[in-house]
């Protein structure tokens, strides 16, 4: 039996089990969630979809995506994933594995 988890906050922070380092809420919707953190050695972000229906996490189900540096491409992202276009990556998926979580 799974969990009920609520869904999420725009600028929570998450921790994954899987993660050294906290991601934070960028766009959130009642199914989808889509984080990011920085990625230094490349001067930018990686990112992470959060499925709350499917309990995985994972990227977005596109070749070239147009990224979730910023609100505007992450909030795009949500909407895709909400309108049914794309999904969670079915390659590149991982349960959630979420050990804190901090609303601002």
């Amino acid at each position: 039996m799974t969990t009920a988890i609520a869904p999420f906050t725009v600028g929570e922070k998450v921790k994954f089990t899987s993660e050294k380092r906290r991601y934070t809420v960028r766009a959130a919707g009642v199914r989808f969630a889509v984080l990011n953190k920085p990625f230094n050695p490349k001067n930018t972000v990686l990112y992470t979809v959060v499925d709350l229906q499917e309990g995985i996490r994972g990227t977005e189900n596109l070749v070239f995506g147009a990224g979730a540096e910023t609100p505007e491409q992450c909030e795009a992202m949500l909407k895709r994933l909400e309108a049914g276009e794309t999904e969670v990556s079915h390659r590149n998926y991982v349960n959630l594995d979420i050990e804190s979580r901090e609303v601002p």
